[in-house]
């Protein structure tokens, strides 16, 4: 076997900036312009259309197979009818995350003057702080009374009412064991939160009407759902295309309304016959970060990440596309820039050898920044990551073109796990790609709103694999859902009412 040479070479000399202290000079294994490239040539590697679309099939035969049997992924929920868009009337909608609690008036059913018939009324947010998350069992869910009567003595008031009955829909962030739409098992919360001290594996509907009946507060709890099924509800109600939800944010994740017999009988646990009755489609969680761990092809500072994660291999796609990991997949890209090929003459900046230090909001500052100079980039780099001496032009360029690369791979391999579920739903509803009416994938979530071009990027890449099945151009849509998980809450609420 013949060993390689490595070449050492110096940090390219530069007369736009001096060290302001003395840096003896080092030598390094490669060149700035060498690791760029390499950089380039990794994080581009097979983002051709064709090798995508072979990259999609893999992926639903993945799906297909969890459809039928896997107690993880591919999950049916208890919702089996979507929104007509017709619902009317007021829900009071709880969206609890961890560090907020939100609770709203929402009013279903106003189309007037070009309204999409989801109306805000109210809406109060509360922080979760230590003070909050260190509350245990019963005490927790009676804090959350407390707030729901607040809000309703403020509907008693605006609608001139003194006791006036409401039905409840729960947004809820955390596990839950779902025994029905309106029902579930309370599972531990994680994130530092107490709750479930002394009350894990009870009702999580009645712990909550059990602290409203103790004040008499006129309420029903009626449905809760998860993130992705909120999104999905909320925008059918406005767009009746709309049959599948994205959540991009910190995590992802993706539901879809699905025909009843894509799934294994062992998939529905013990449901009542009257359900399996009525139920010709139904809302399945897809856990979609679990998938592509043998189709996504990884570069050596994935396999990094991965290696060094606490569930590795648990969250393939999740590692390579989310507003957690996009900062970690620079930061180590950075630190072995600064060690083999001398960024920055070979200086660490300060914390970024910490593990997740840097944050995907700063990968942002750098794609935002198109200025000459790129010196809002450079002062939130120097912010969180000081330096003895400002970066050099050459070195910010490279920051955000690392950024685009990371950020671009993202939203692709996103595509690419849309596409096959889409393909999935087209196939599994009889049609061939061409003859599919329209869909819209109702999105929320930091990362698909706020970071600067993904969610371009990513209908541009879906819009490519959607022609190459067979398609028409636009044959899927990416439509963000604003306020989803309260407004999800709510037309929750009014779609099992409708059923009862």
């Amino acid at each position: 076997m013949i060993t390689p040479t490595v070449q050492l070479v110096r940090p390219a000399p530069s007369n736009k900036r001096k060290r302001t202290h003395h840096v003896a000079e080092r030598m390094f294994e490669k060149s700035m312009d060498d690791f760029a490239a390499e950089v380039r040539d990794l994080l581009k590697v097979s983002l051709e259309p064709r090798q995508l679309l072979e990259m999609s099939e893999k992926l639903e035969v993945e799906y297909r197979e969890k459809l039928k049997s896997s107690a993880i992924s591919m999950l049916p929920s208890y919702l089996h009818t979507l929104p007509t868009g017709r619902e009317i009337g007021d829900f009071l909608a709880l969206d609890v995350g961890g560090s907020t609690f939100r609770i709203a008036l929402i009013r279903l059913g106003e189309r007037d003057d070009g309204r999409d018939g989801l109306r805000l009324r109210r809406v109060r947010s509360f922080l979760i702080d230590k003070s909050i998350r260190d509350l245990k069992g019963r005490a927790f869910f009676d804090w959350m009374a407390e707030r729901i009567g607040e809000m309703l003595t403020e509907y008693n008031h605006i609608n001139g009412t003194t006791d006036a009955r409401l039905r409840m829909g729960l947004a809820w962030s955390f596990p839950v064991d779902q025994t029905s739409p309106r029902s579930g098992r309370l599972l531990a919360m994680g994130k530092g939160f107490c709750a479930t001290y002394g009350v894990e594996g009870q009702d999580l509907s009645e712990l909550i009407m059990h602290s409203c009946r103790a004040r008499q507060l006129n309420v029903e709890m009626m449905a809760i759902v998860n993130d992705g099924a909120a999104t999905l509800l909320s925008q059918a109600y406005r767009d009746p295309s709309t049959c599948m939800s994205l959540i991009l944010g910190t995590g992802t994740n993706a539901a879809a309304f699905l025909p009843y017999t894509t799934l294994g009988p062992g998939k529905f646990g013990d449901r009542p016959d009257s359900w399996h009755a009525a139920a010709k489609h139904v809302l399945v969680n897809s856990e979609v970060s679990m998938f592509g761990r043998h189709v996504f092809p990884r570069t050596r500072w994935d396999d990094e990440l991965n290696s060094k994660h606490v569930l590795p291999d648990f969250q393939p796609l999740e590692y390579m596309v989310t507003g957690r990991y996009l900062g970690e997949i620079a930061r180590l890209i950075l630190v072995e820039a600064v060690s083999t090929a001398g960024l920055f003459d070979g200086e660490m900046p300060a914390r970024l050898n910490e593990p997740y230090a840097l944050d995907t909001s700063l990968l942002a500052a750098f794609q935002n920044d198109i200025s000459r100079s790129m010196s809002k980039a450079s002062a939130a780099f120097l912010d969180a990551h000081p330096l003895p001496s400002p970066p050099r032009i050459s070195e910010l360029h490279f920051i955000r073109e690392l950024a685009q690369l990371i950020s671009r791979r993202a939203a692709t391999y996103l595509a690419t796990a849309l596409h096959a579920l889409w393909r999935l739903r087209t196939a599994a509803e009889g049609l061939q790609p061409g003859e599919a009416s329209h869909v819209t994938i109702a999105c929320n979530g930091t990362i698909v709103e706020k970071y600067p071009d993904f969610r371009a990027c990513c209908q541009r890449q879906l819009d490519e694999l959607c022609e190459l099945s067979g398609a028409a151009k636009g044959a899927v849509t990416l439509a963000m859902a604003p306020e989803s998980s309260l407004f999800g809450a709510a037309v929750a609420v009014a779609c099992i009412g409708d059923e009862s």
